[in-house]
C-alpha cells in the first residue's frame, strides 16, 4: 500500500490530491520552487522539497530533480496532477525506474494518446499538411500539454508562419515540447467530453459527460456535469468511443476524452492521459473521490463491474486573476481575503494573505456547486459567487456570475463561440453608483475615531474622490452630530467596516474594506484618490507600455534604436502567467529607444519601446499592442 506520496504540481491540485491523501492516511510530500516558497501547497504538505528557480523549465518541468526529491524524502509515489509533467512518458519511466508507483497511466498508453497527432494516428484522424485557403479557418495546436499553451486560430493564410512559430515557442515554454501541428477549427461547437476511469483488470467506465464550452483563449472557464441537451443516441456514442480509446492503448487510471459537437456530429479532438481541471463536477455526482480512485488502481484495486448512477447536476467556475475587460490581462498583487459560502465546494492553492506573482497559471480557485437540477446549480453557484468575499487583484468574478445568468446559457444553447459574441456585455460596467459614497462614510467614520473631525459650529459638506469602473466620482456628505447628512438617501448606520443607507425607503447594505488607497465596497472596488492630484508620470510620443505584468522572453531579432518597423510588426514578447504575449508595433515609423530585454521583469505600465511615426506623432503613450490567440483545452 501507498504509505507516502509526493504531487509532482503546485497550487490547487496539489492540494486537492493532499487533501484526499490526509483521508486516507497517507504522508504527503510537495515540491516548489523559489518563487512558491510560501505557497500553500508547500505549507500544508508533511514535508517541502526546494526546486531552485522560478521558471517551470528550471522548476516543475524538471522531472529528475522531481524524481530525487521523491526519493531524498522517502515517499514511495509520485501522483503528477495536472498540466506541467503530467503527460510526459518519459518522466512516468523515470518515475517507475526509480522504484516508485506511478499513480497514472502506462507511458506507453501516455506515449500513444498525450501526444495529439498520435492520438488521432491511432484512431485514424490524420492531420491538415499543406494548409490551402479552402481549409481555413485552422487551429495550430502543441501536440503535447493542454490548459491553452501552444494554440492559434489561422483565419489568413499569410498569417500560419508567425502562428506556427508562436505556438512552438509557447508549447516549448510550457511543456518542454515544441511540437505543433495543424487541424481544422470547428466554430461554433460545444466542447463535450467524456470521463473514463480503468483498472489493471480490464474495467473501463464511461462516467458520464461534461459540458465545457464556456472558454476563453480556448481555455475552459465554465464545466458542468451532465452536459446539457445531448440526445441520449449521441450521449451513448461518445461514451463509447471514449471507452474504445482507452481500450486501444490498454489505459489504466483517470483520463478523459475530449470532442467538439457541431451539428449532431462528434468530432474527435484528443485523450488528456490524466486528471482533469474540471474532475470535481464528475466527482459530485457520481459521489466519488477520483483521486482516491486512482491510488487504489495503482494499489491494483479492482473498479466494480459498472460504475455507480449519477445524481443531479453539478457546475464548476474557474476563478481567475485577470482582467476579461482588457484582453483577459492576468493580474498580481495580494489576494487578502477570499470566504465562499457555505454549501458551495472550493479548491483552491491560496489563502488569505498569499501573493499572486506572474510565473503561473492566473488561477486562483474553482467554486463548485451540486443540486437535483440544472437550474438550481446554476441559481446556487450564482448566489454564492455574488456573495463571495473576494478583495485583493481584479479577477474573472463579475464575468462569471454574469454567465451563468445569460440566457443563453441558461437555456443550454451555449457554444465555444459564447465569449466572441458576448464579452462585451459581459463586462460592461455596472458598478454600483453608492459605493463611493458608502466608502467614503467609512473612512470619515474611521478618521473620527483617531483625533476626530467634529465641530460645534456647522459643519461644511465634505468630499473624498474615486476612481471606480475606469472613472473618477466625486462623494459629498455632512458630518453632524448625529452622523451623516447626503443627498438622496438617509444615512441608517455608519461606521468603519458597514454602512446603511436607506434610498426611496430601501436598506442597503454596504460592506467596507480598505487596504491602502484599494477599497472594496461589496463586489465594487474603487481606489481612493488623493485631495490633490499627483503629476503624471509623462511619456515620449508613440511610447509602448507594459499592458500586463510578466517577463520579457525575447525580442525581435535586430531590434535596436534606429531601425524602421512597420505597424503590426512583432517587436517584443512577455511571458505571464505560462501564456506568451506578443506586443507589436501599432503604427509605421522608427524604433527611437528600446527599453526591453531578455529577462527583464515588467509591471503594468512599464516603458518597453517607443516608435515615432513615419508621419508625425500622435503624442500619446498607450499599452502596447497584445496580440494574443493561445490556446487550447485543459
Amino acid at each position: 500500500m501507498i504509505k507516502s506520496l509526493l504531487v509532482a504540481n503546485r497550487g490547487e491540485i496539489a492540494c486537492r490530491v493532499f487533501r484526499t491523501c490526509r483521508e486516507l492516511g497517507i504522508r504527503t510530500v510537495a515540491v516548489h520552487s523559489d518563487a512558491d516558497e510560501n505557497a500553500l501547497h508547500a505549507r500544508v504538505a508533511d514535508t517541502a522539497v526546494r526546486l531552485p528557480g522560478a521558471a517551470p523549465a528550471d522548476t516543475y518541468l524538471r522531472g529528475d530533480l522531481i524524481v530525487k526529491a521523491a526519493l531524498s524524502a522517502g515517499a514511495d509515489a509520485v501522483h503528477p496532477g495536472y498540466g506541467f509533467l503530467s503527460e510526459n512518458a518519459d518522466f512516468a519511466r523515470a518515475v517507475l525506474d526509480a522504484g516508485l508507483v506511478w499513480i497514472g497511466p502506462p507511458p506507453e498508453a501516455i506515449e500513444a494518446m498525450a501526444s495529439k497527432t498520435r492520438a488521432k494516428q491511432l484512431l485514424g484522424i490524420a492531420p491538415l499538411t499543406d494548409v490551402t485557403d479552402a481549409d481555413l479557418p485552422v487551429l495550430v495546436k502543441a501536440a503535447a500539454g493542454g490548459g491553452g499553451r501552444g494554440m492559434r486560430v489561422v483565419r489568413r493564410l499569410e498569417d500560419l508562419t508567425a502562428a506556427l512559430e508562436g505556438a512552438r515557442a509557447e508549447a516549448a515554454s510550457a511543456f518542454g515540447d515544441g511540437e505543433v501541428f495543424v487541424e481544422p477549427y470547428v466554430e461554433n461547437g460545444r466542447h463535450v467530453e467524456v470521463q473514463i476511469l480503468a483498472d489493471t483488470h480490464g474495467t473501463v467506465w464511461a462516467l458520464g459527460t461534461r459540458d465545457c464550452s464556456l472558454q476563453r483563449r480556448h481555455q475552459k472557464v465554465v464545466e458542468e456535469a451532465p452536459a446539457p441537451g445531448l440526445p441520449e443516441e449521441l450521449a451513448q456514442e461518445l461514451r463509447a468511443l471514449a471507452v474504445r480509446a482507452a481500450r486501444a492503448v490498454h489505459y489504466t487510471g483517470a483520463g478523459t476524452v475530449e470532442f467538439l459537437v457541431a451539428d449532431g456530429t462528434a468530432h474527435f479532438l484528443e485523450m488528456n492521459t490524466r486528471l482533469q481541471v474540471e474532475h470535481p463536477v464528475t466527482e459530485e455526482i457520481f459521489g466519488l473521490d477520483l483521486v482516491a480512485e486512482q491510488l487504489r488502481i495503482a494499489e491494483g484495486h479492482a473498479l466494480a463491474a459498472d460504475p455507480p448512477h449519477a445524481r443531479g447536476h453539478a457546475v464548476e467556475v474557474r476563478l481567475y486573476a485577470e482582467d476579461p475587460a482588457r484582453d483577459w490581462a492576468p493580474q498580481t498583487g495580494t489576494l487578502h481575503r477570499l470566504a465562499v459560502p457555505d454549501g458551495i465546494r472550493l479548491d483552491t492553492g491560496y489563502t488569505d494573505g498569499d501573493d499572486i506573482g506572474v510565473h503561473y497559471d492566473p488561477m486562483l480557485a474553482k467554486l463548485v456547486a451540486h443540486a437535483p437540477t440544472r437550474a438550481e446549480a446554476l441559481r446556487k453557484l450564482a448566489g454564492a459567487l455574488e456573495r463571495t468575499v473576494l478583495h485583493g487583484p481584479t479577477t474573472n468574478r463579475d464575468l462569471l456570475l454574469a454567465s451563468l445568468r445569460h440566457e443563453e446559457f441558461t437555456d443550454a444553447r451555449m457554444d465555444t463561440g459564447f465569449y466572441d459574441r458576448h464579452l462585451a456585455e459581459l463586462t460592461a460596467p455596472a458598478p454600483d453608483p453608492y459605493a463611493p459614497l458608502a466608502a467614503a462614510l467609512a473612512h470619515a467614520h474611521g478618521r473620527s475615531r483617531f483625533g476626530g473631525a467634529w465641530r460645534n459650529v456647522p459643519s461644511q459638506p465634505q468630499t473624498k474622490r474615486y476612481e471606480m469602473a475606469g472613472e473618477e466620482h466625486e462623494a459629498r456628505y455632512t458630518p453632524t452630530r448625529a452622523g451623516f447628512q447626503v443627498e438622496g438617501a438617509r444615512v441608517v448606520h455608519a461606521d468603519a467596516r458597514l454602512v446603511v443607507l436607506e434610498v426611496d425607503g430601501v436598506r442597503r447594505k454596504f460592506e467596507v474594506t480598505a487596504y491602502g488607497d484599494q477599497v472594496h465596497v461589496n463586489n465594487t472596488v474603487l481606489r481612493a484618490l488623493p485631495r490633490f492630484p499627483e503629476p503624471e508620470t509623462q511619456h515620449a510620443p508613440g511610447s509602448l507600455l507594459a499592458p500586463m505584468p510578466g517577463t520579457v522572453v525575447r525580442v525581435a531579432d535586430g531590434l535596436k534604436a534606429g531601425v524602421l518597423v512597420e505597424a503590426g510588426t512583432p517587436l517584443i514578447w512577455l511571458e505571464a502567467m505560462k501564456m506568451q504575449h506578443q506586443i507589436t508595433s501599432p503604427e509605421t515609423g522608427t524604433l527611437t529607444a528600446l527599453h526591453a530585454a531578455p529577462g527583464q521583469q515588467v509591471q503594468p505600465g512599464a516603458l518597453l519601446a517607443v516608435v515615432q511615426e513615419t508621419q508625425g506623432a500622435r503624442g500619446t503613450a498607450r499599452p502596447a499592442t497584445d496580440h494574443r490567440q493561445p490556446e487550447g483545452e485543459q
